[in-house]
This record gives structure tokens, C-alpha cells and sequence, in this order.
């Protein structure tokens, strides 16, 4: 019961000064929205980009090359200083490379949970032509395997056949968007014509087979891909690193795998398999790298980010603390003679001293009552224009709650017993 009095009191203490205590609230509405709207931020953030790397393929595993470390022993001293395993920077070789054997070989030995192999290789941006028009492309070699991972809408024509690949025809497949540019949007006329395209000051025609519905990408609300964005054209594997004169190798890969298969295991299973591969190798090696690892990292990455930047907007709430401890102050010396009063009629020093935390902490609840509203509010806008799905943090938002009336307590104290420990004769004759 003595409880509940003093809440009473508190409020209607609050209430005969109320822009005193809007004021003092002030500093502890402005931090735990701050904190609020930088962890829902925070949280869509990671969120989004967690739930794109997902569906980017969560239980693939990536196969690279990786330089291999030189022992403590085998590195260079430095004042007679050893400074233990350093990466090894030697060019790649004809001889370093992952062969189409090695992979052949993998798959058989895998081949219950390995589902496909993607191995996509870059040439590079230029322009396609045909007659007097022209559009932007980004040009890449791509194994049957890349059109599984990334779904492709094909809206005319075919994909890839087996002798395209093997044959290393010049044969592609465009957007309708480079279609739109050089044919006036004429897929059929599209489909068996030649375009020229220019790449690293190199020319070389391409039959187009198929053409695929662009997908436009949008950024904070905003389509990024304007006319003149380069789309990609897709040609097989081996016609693109003909183009560049590229050893018969490669430098990483993709695997697909299999439905319900442990990717971080089959990415252990994969490393001893080319174990012994590169065991007299002196210069690379095989590393493996799940999404599933991918994911972790840059959650955890985000995570600490949005954990170090509320720390920095929570100095807000022990500035607002310092408030409610002058204002605290204050309102325990405009009511010295009510404290003589009461401890003339026999009120405790704990009573005292509770009545006034208990104020202090009411102060604190509403503020922070308020700043969830207000961080709530501005998180889930802030997320909505950066174009992110709004996800706010519960847990968040109890702990700046508990937080918030845990200031009130710690800040709260000093005055509280300070009051407690009035003399009531002195309190009574105070002017």
C-alpha cells in the first residue's frame, strides 16, 4: 500500500509542474528514442541483408584457391625477430589452377549432395552493336550450373545446349532490355541475328539464342537501372575465357547442393578432397566458404555496429539522468517543510527516501514510455525510406525500459537521501 501512495504522490507532483517535468523527461525521451530508432534500424538492416544472402543460396558452399602461408620457420627474420606465418603473394600458375578433371572427379565422388556447379568468369563491360545502334552489356562467361543458382526468365528463344558448351560457340543470351535498344523490342527478329561487341578493345560477333527479362535494381526506393545501365550477356563458360586467351582453369567455383545436405560438412569433405592435390604444391591451397559462415559474419558485423553506435546515442540518457537528478534537487528543497512534516509524524527515512526514487523513477518510466514511441515511430520510418522491412527490437525495447527506470533509481538516490536524512525541527523552520 505504501507503495502505491507514493506513486500517487509522485504523479500528482509531476502534474502540479508539468512543463518542469516534460523538460526533465526531455533528455530521457531524446535517448531511448535514439537508442530505439538505431537498433529497429540496426535490426531491419541486418535483417534484409541476412534474408538476400539466404536466398542467395544458404547451403552453398564456395571453393577458392588460397595462398598458403609460410611457416615461422620458413619466413624471413627481421632483427632476428620472427613474426610467425605470413601469406604467401606468388602470381597463380598454369599449374595452381582448379581443373575441369578435378571437378569432374568431385562431383562423381559427391554426387548425392552435390546437386550443380556454378563457375561464372567475368570478362568485363562494353557495348553490343548492331547497325547504328547501340547498348551497354557486362559480358560473362557462365556453366549450366549459374543458371540454377540465378534464375533466369527466358521470354523467347532457348538456353545453352551441351554442344554450345562443349564447342565453344559465340552464341548469347541478352536482355530485352538490349533488344528493346537494337530491335525496337522485336524478339523474334532478336533471336538467330548477330550482334558485334566490343570488350577490351576486342571485337567479336555473337548469335543471340534467347533473350530474359532484366530485373531493375532499386536502392532506397530508387530504380538504380536507367537506359543506359549495362545488362548482362551471357555466352558459355569456355567461349568467355577463349576471349581473354585464360588458362584452362579456374580460381574458385560454386556448389549447389543437394536438398537437406550439411553445407559446413560437405565444405570439410570437399578440402580433403583436394588435399591431395595440392600437398606438393608449395603456393595454394583449397579453402571452402559457406553462406551459412557468410551470413554469420556480416550479422555479427552489423550487429556490433548497431551495438556501438547505441552506446553512443545512450550518452543521451545519462545526460537526461543528470536532469532528474536536478530536478530532484530541486523539488526536494521547494518541499523541505512537507518532509519536516511528515517525519514530525513519525514517517521512516526509508519512507522518505522510497517516496522520492519512486518519483524519480516515475519520471524516468514516462520518459522512456515516450521515447519508445517516438524511436519506435522514427525506426520503422527510417527503415521504410531506406527500403528495408521495419523489425522492431522487443528485447530492445525492454531493456531501454528497465534501463531507462534504472537511471531514475541510480540518479535518483542522491536526492532521496538526501531528503531522508533531514533533521524534521530544521525542515519545519525552513523558509
Amino acid at each position: 500500500m505504501l507503495l502505491w501512495e507514493n506513486i500517487i504522490l509522485a504523479i500528482n507532483s509531476l502534474l502540479s509542474n508539468k512543463m518542469r517535468a516534460l523538460l526533465t523527461m526531455l533528455g530521457i525521451i531524446i535517448g531511448i528514442g535514439s537508442v530505439i530508432a538505431i537498433i529497429t534500424v540496426g535490426d531491419s538492416l541486418t535483417l534484409s541483408v541476412s534474408e538476400n544472402m539466404q536466398s542467395m543460396g544458404a547451403n552453398d558452399v564456395y571453393v577458392m584457391l588460397n595462398p598458403k602461408s609460410i611457416d615461422e620457420e620458413e619466413s624471413s627474420k627481421i632483427d632476428g625477430v620472427k613474426f610467425g606465418k605470413v601469406s604467401n603473394s606468388t602470381e597463380i600458375t598454369e599449374n595452381d589452377y582448379i581443373t575441369d578433371t578435378m571437378i569432374k572427379e568431385m562431383t562423381q565422388k559427391f554426387s548425392n549432395e552435390i546437386y550443380a556447379i556454378n563457375i561464372q568468369y567475368s570478362v568485363g563491360n562494353g557495348t553490343a552493336v548492331k547497325g547504328n545502334k547501340s547498348a551497354n552489356i557486362s559480358l560473362s562467361g557462365n556453366s549450366v550450373g549459374y543458371f540454377i543458382t540465378n534464375e533466369l526468365n527466358l521470354i523467347s528463344g532457348k538456353m545453352f545446349s551441351e554442344s554450345d558448351y562443349t564447342e565453344m560457340k559465340n552464341v548469347t543470351i541478352v536482355s530485352d532490355k538490349l533488344v528493346n535498344k537494337l530491335f525496337d523490342g522485336n524478339t523474334d527478329k532478336a533471336i538467330g541475328s548477330e550482334i558485334e561487341v566490343n570488350i577490351n578493345s576486342k571485337l567479336q560477333n555473337y548469335t543471340i539464342i534467347g533473350v530474359y527479362e532484366n530485373q531493375d535494381m532499386y536502392m532506397m526506393g530508387m530504380n538504380m537501372s536507367g537506359d543506359d545501365v549495362a545488362t548482362n550477356l551471357y555466352v558459355p563458360l569456355k567461349t568467355a575465357m577463349k576471349l581473354n586467351y585464360e588458362a584452362d582453369g579456374y580460381e574458385y567455383f560454386q556448389i549447389i547442393t543437394s536438398v537437406g545436405i550439411d553445407s559446413d560438412l560437405l565444405a570439410k569433405k570437399v578440402e580433403n578432397f583436394f588435399e591431395p592435390y595440392y600437398r606438393s604444391n608449395r603456393n595454394y591451397e583449397i579453402k571452402t566458404v559457406t553462406m551459412g559462415s557468410m551470413v554469420s559474419m556480416l550479422t555479427d558485423m552489423l550487429s556490433t555496429i548497431t551495438l556501438a553506435i547505441s552506446i553512443v546515442a545512450g550518452i543521451a540518457l545519462i545526460v537526461g539522468g543528470i536532469g532528474v537528478m536536478n530536478i530532484m534537487l530541486v523539488s526536494i528543497t521547494e518541499r523541505t517543510r512537507e518532509i519536516g512534516t511528515r517525519k514530525a509524524l513519525g514517517a521512516k527515512n526509508s519512507f522518505i527516501r522510497t517516496q522520492f526514487i519512486v518519483e524519480a523513477m516515475i519520471i524516468c518510466l514516462i520518459g522512456g514510455i515516450f521515447g519508445v514511441i517516438l524511436g519506435v515511430s522514427g525506426g520503422i520510418g527510417a527503415s521504410k525510406l531506406l527500403g528495408y522491412p521495419a523489425q522492431p527490437s522487443i528485447s530492445g525495447i525492454i531493456v531501454s525500459l528497465v534501463f531507462s527506470m534504472s537511471i531514475g533509481v541510480f540518479f535518483g538516490y542522491y536526492p532521496a537521501n538526501k531528503a531522508a536524512k533531514m533533521n524534521p525541527i530544521d525542515a519545519l523552520r525552513y523558509e
